[in-house]
Formats: structure tokens, C-alpha cells, sequence
């Protein structure tokens, strides 16, 4: 079904085509919800945006606009305000009609897209033998709810996660592996090598103090390479048990990926050269071979190289990118193709893009697209470490959250003198705490860095995961207070709107596509984040302010009803944010 917004765009367009001629009948109004009432439920501006190339003043054109506007079934008659703002207020009747419709609609009135692409999204690409740590958190819980509101649009999305499975580093590694645990490739690789961690700093120790062990990786490298048995196995023994440990944490945090690493692409890597090369592109810059970049420059202002090979015939993480990016245009078909990094990475993107385009790889309706991030940083507005200066490994932080919870849950228990199972009590904890520090991360704008605390994600009050999930929670108590099958109100339950309250929990709720749509466009899942709060802020405002069970028929039924949409909404907005909802807390 078409929403509100949809629907006086649509109109918008057809009176702006019969005042003005059919040019502007594609013309995008600027339409807005408003947040004071004596202004109606929607402004749009366009007039504005139109003046200039109309030569006129915004208030006349909004005013020929108005005068060809057929917007009866929806609004009141528009009004015309300021400069030339046109006002659109909902009628009460297609408010309630729009409801109805919603109550039994799955979707909730989001229409999947007309236009499906293939997208990829690349995202978490932890690297083998290092441990998942605070770094990983923002690429993987932004790049699954991304992959989670695409699916939901109806695009056919393909999870990627470009691990760092190949490189120098695993010369060292194998060999660190075949003398100090011979038995791990003897054996099938049936060999727990315990923390990989600590093994790969043993390992990285030798490297640098032990010339003989140094020599003794190269070679182990040029064997990985040349495809030795031996070797090609004790790789495949590293790879397998440090997947082992990032499942854990991709299973905590309800990720699905589909593993595509860098040894992938690591066949393709001559063809990426010899089409660069055949393209014109590549020169030769003190041994190595190199595109020269538009755009960039080096301290000196000559032009600055991207390295594809370098002088002693090795690839680097950019000529990895080339081939990943050409694999997927050419092979996979992608329409549209997003990397989840931190802003550090924007240079490095922007360059591989350029080549990519200058090579004729990326065909002109397809979008390549780097969304980028800030770091996470501690109450002292540092990077987040832990007191002695490591990293944060990430299992360490998600257990924390769970630790916290887990205390805040069993003090209210004691409080409120319940009686709970040990496993509630581990399930809410858990699905508190995480769902805690996926939200504090998706609420923030991507783009910023922002401050790390248990104690604001975990509070009850405010925009949090806890809040957000009490307010679903709260209608779960009025179904079974009530005694009441929210899914089954009866085939003549109706919504009939009379406070200021009900209305402004109802125009909330039709707004829900519009978001979605703004989340699917600019990949920024903390508007979605502030849809959900608002409309649990509404929601709670709502129930604060009007007797639900007590109330008389037919508004019982009507208030039940919202009271159900309300938690189907939010239930589908935090499932786009991987957060699972919880029936009691």
C-alpha cells in the first residue's frame, strides 16, 4: 500500500505538471513531517526550490500549485503559510484507514522496491590468528543492519566478509606452527592450538629476534604461494580455528556473513595487472608498477601512484581491492557495491574506486560506495582500551555488557521480590547487554566518533536498547493483564482516533516507510534508531495519558489496536537492527 507521504508527493507532482507543464511532473517535492500541529502533519516546500527556475516568487507558484492539488481523500484543504510553505493535515478518517490496512499487513505498509539490484555488502573482515576486538564492532553491527533493511526493501544482498586470510604474516605463522606443534598438520589438523593470540605474538617475537626463524618464513611464504602441500595445509589449520572463534562472536551478535577472503582473489591478482596494463594505465615507478592517481598528489605535488605490484613482484591490499571489486562487477553482477570501514580507509577507497573506473570495470549504473566510521572511544575521549592499554577484545566487552545487565536485572528482581529462572534470568541478560551495545552504536551518525559507557547503553531511560525494549515489553503486560490475544482482536475491530496523544502515536506509526526508504538511500541505520525512540517516547505518552483496558468500547478495542501496532513496529524496526525483542524483562 502506498503511504501518506507517498501519495501527496504523487499529487504534488500531477498539480505541479498541470500548473507549471509536464517537465516537473518528476520534479522530487521537499515534503516533511512537522512537529507543531497548527502547522498540519506534513509542509512541503517546493515552491522555494522552484522560484528561481520559474522566475516567480514562492508564494504565487505555491498558490497555482494549491489550485490543481487534489489531495480530498487524504488532507483538509492545503494551506499556504510564510513565504510560500504549502500545509497538508491528515484526515482522521484515512489516518484510522491507513491503521486498519496496517493491522493486518506483515509489512506494515512498507511496499518492497520496484527496482531490486544485487547488492554487496563487504563487512567485520577480521584477520586470521588475531583476535575480534573493539575495532570490529562498528564495521560488523552497522554493515548487518545495512544488509538487514536492503533485505527487507527486497534487494538480493550478498553478506561478504573479507577476512585477512592471506599475506607475509602467514610465512611466520606456519612456521612458528610446524615447530612448535608438528602434530597440528601430522594429525588432520585435530589440534587445539588453544589462544591463537598468544600464538600469533610468539610467533611475530621470533620473527623479529631470530634471523634463522626470519629466513625460514620467507620461505615458508614462497612455499604458501608456489602451492605446497605442507604449507597450503598448516594455512588451512590457522584459517579453521581462528573461523571457529569469530563464529562465536558473529553467533552472539546474530550475524550471518558469507566468508570471501583475500587468498579468494589472490588467482585473479596477474589478470588485474595485465588489464591495467592493457587499459594504458599502468606505469613503472622506481621498480614497481603503479597508476598514477587524478586528483592526488604527494608532498613534492607530483602525482601520487597507486602500487599494483610492488618492485620485488608482490601484491599489496590494493591490488586485493582492484580484483575483489572487478570480481564483483564482472561476476557477481552487483549493482551496488558497499564497504563498512573506519573513516581512515576513505583515501584508500577513493583511489581503488578511481582505478577501478578508469579500467572500465564498473559500468555506469553501478554504484561503488565506502561508508565510513569513527572510532570508539573511551569516557577519557581516547581510543577504548583496556586500563593496562591493550585493545578491547570484543569478547571481553560483549561479556561485560552481559555481566552489567545481568546485576541491573537481579536487583530489580530482588526489588520487585520475583521469582525467575536461572535461565530467564541468563536469556534476558544477554540479550539486554548485547542488544545494549549494538543500539549505542547504531544510534550515533556513523561518521562521528563516539563515547563508550555501560552505563548510558544499559539505562532504562533514554534513547537505549532497554528503553526501547520495555516499551515492547509494556504491551506484552497489557496483553496479559488483559487476558488478551493482541493477534486476535475480531474481524470488526476498528481504530477510532480521539486524543492528542492517539494521533500523534498515529501519524508516527505511517512513517515507518519513509524511514526505511531514507536508511536504504543514505545507509544511515541511526535514523531508524530515532524513529524507534520516538515512537516509544509516543507510545509511552500514549499509555501514560489513556486508560487502555479500563476504557469503554469501541475505544478498548481501538487502543488495544494501536497498542499491538506500536510493538509490531518496534519489533520489526530492532530485528533491521539485529536486536531481538524480549516478551518480560
Amino acid at each position: 500500500m502506498k503511504s501518506a507521504i507517498a501519495q501527496l508527493k504523487t499529487a504534488l507532482q500531477r498539480a505541479m505538471a498541470q500548473a507549471f507543464g509536464p517537465n516537473l511532473a518528476d520534479t522530487d517535492p521537499i515534503l516533511v513531517p512537522t512537529s507543531n500541529p497548527k502547522f498540519g502533519d506534513y509542509q512541503a516546500n517546493v515552491a522555494m526550490s522552484l522560484a528561481k527556475q520559474l522566475q516567480d516568487k514562492p508564494r504565487a507558484i505555491a498558490e497555482k500549485i494549491v489550485t490543481h492539488l487534489d489531495v480530498s481523500e487524504l488532507c483538509d484543504p492545503p494551506a499556504i503559510a510564510g513565504p510560500g510553505f504549502i500545509n497538508l493535515t491528515l484526515k482522521t478518517a484515512y489516518l484510522e484507514n491507513q491503521l486498519q490496512q496496517f493491522q493486518s499487513d506483515p509489512r506494515l505498509g512498507v511496499e518492497p522496491t520496484k527496482t531490486p539490484q544485487k547488492v554487496i555488502v563487504d563487512f567485520s573482515s577480521p584477520n586470521i590468528a588475531k583476535e575480534m576486538h573493539v575495532g570490529h564492532l562498528r564495521s560488523t553491527i552497522i554493515g548487518d543492519s545495512i544488509a538487514r533493511v536492503l533485505e527487507f526493501q527486497g534487494h538480493d544482498v550478498l553478506r561478504l566478509n573479507h577476512i585477512g586470510d592471506w599475506g607475509t604474516q602467514f610465512g611466520m605463522l606456519i612456521t612458528h606452527l610446524r615447530q612448535v606443534c608438528p602434530e597440528a598438520i601430522t594429525d588432520s589438523g585435530n589440534v587445539d592450538l588453544g589462544d591463537l593470540v598468544a600464538f600469533y605474538r610468539e610467533a611475530k617475537q621470533r620473527f623479529d629476534t631470530d634471523a634463522d626463524f626470519k629466513e625460514a618464513s620467507r620461505q615458508a611464504v614462497v612455499e604458501l604461494q608456489a602451492g605446497d602441500l605442507d604449507a597450503g595445509k598448516a594455512w588451512q589449520i590457522l584459517c579453521a580455528q581462528s573461523r571457529q572463534e569469530f563464529q562465536k562472536i558473529y553467533d552472539r551478535l546474530h550475524i550471518k556473513l558469507i566468508e570471501r577472503g583475500e587468498s579468494f582473489y589472490n588467482p585473479l591478482l596477474p589478470d588485474v595487472v595485465k588489464d591495467l596494463d592493457a587499459s594504458g594505465l599502468l606505469e613503472t615507478d622506481q621498480g614497481a608498477e603503479v597508476v598514477f592517481l587524478e586528483g592526488f598528489q604527494n608532498k613534492s605535488g607530483d602525482p601520487l601512484p597507486l602500487i599494483v605490484r610492488k618492485s620485488d613482484g608482490g601484491y599489496n591490499y590494493a591490488t586485493t581491492d582492484l580484483a575483489a571489486i572487478r570480481y564483483r562487477t564482472q561476476q557477481d553482477a552487483a549493482d551496488r557495491i558497499i564497504y563498512i570501514t573506519d573513516a581512515g580507509q576513505a583515501n584508500h577507497f577513493a583511489q581503488v574506486f578511481q582505478v577501478a573506473r578508469r579500467a572500465n570495470w564498473i559500468p555506469a549504473d553501478v554504484e561503488l560506495v565506502h561508508v565510513p566510521f569513527g572510532v570508539v572511544q573511551g569516557e577519557d575521549g581516547k581510543k577504548f582500551k583496556t586500563r593496562s592499554g591493550e585493545t578491547v577484545r570484543l569478547k571481553d566487552l560483549l561479556d561485560e555488557a552481559v555481566r552489567r545487565s545481568r546485576a541491573d536485572l537481579e536487583q530489580r528482581i530482588a526489588t520487585e521480590d520475583r521469582q525467575e529462572s536461572e535461565a530467564f534470568i541468563q536469556t534476558v541478560a544477554e540479550a539486554v547487554g548485547i542488544g545494549a551495545v549494538k543500539y549505542a552504536d547504531l544510534s550515533q551518525n556513523r561518521t562521528s566518533n563516539y563515547i563508550f559507557s555501560y552505563d548510558k547503553m544499559l539505562a532504562l531511560q533514554g534513547n537505549t536498547a532497554p528503553y526501547l525494549l520495555y516499551a515492547y515489553v509494556r504491551v506484552q503486560g497489557i496483553s496479559r493483564k488483559g487476558g488478551i490475544d493482541l493477534g486476535n482482536l475480531g474481524t470488526d475491530a476498528q481504530i477510532h482516533l480521539a486524543e492528542d496523544t492517539e494521533f500523534a502515536l498515529a501519524k508516527h506509526l505511517l512513517q515507518l516507510d519513509e524511514i526505511l526508504a531514507e536508511v536504504e538511500r543514505d545507509l544511515m541505520p541511526n535514523r531508524l534508531c530515532q524513529y524507534l525512540f520516538e515512537l516509544s517516547q509516543k507510545f509511552n505518552q500514549f499509555y501514560d495519558r489513556c486508560s487502555v483496558l479500563q476504557a469503554e468500547e469501541p475505544q478498548r478495542t481501538s487502543r488495544l489496536m494501536l497498542c499491538d501496532l506500536t510493538a509490531k513496529t518496534l519489533k520489526l524496526g530492532l530485528s533491521l537492527l539485529g536486536i531481538p525483542v524480549l516478551e518480560r524483562m
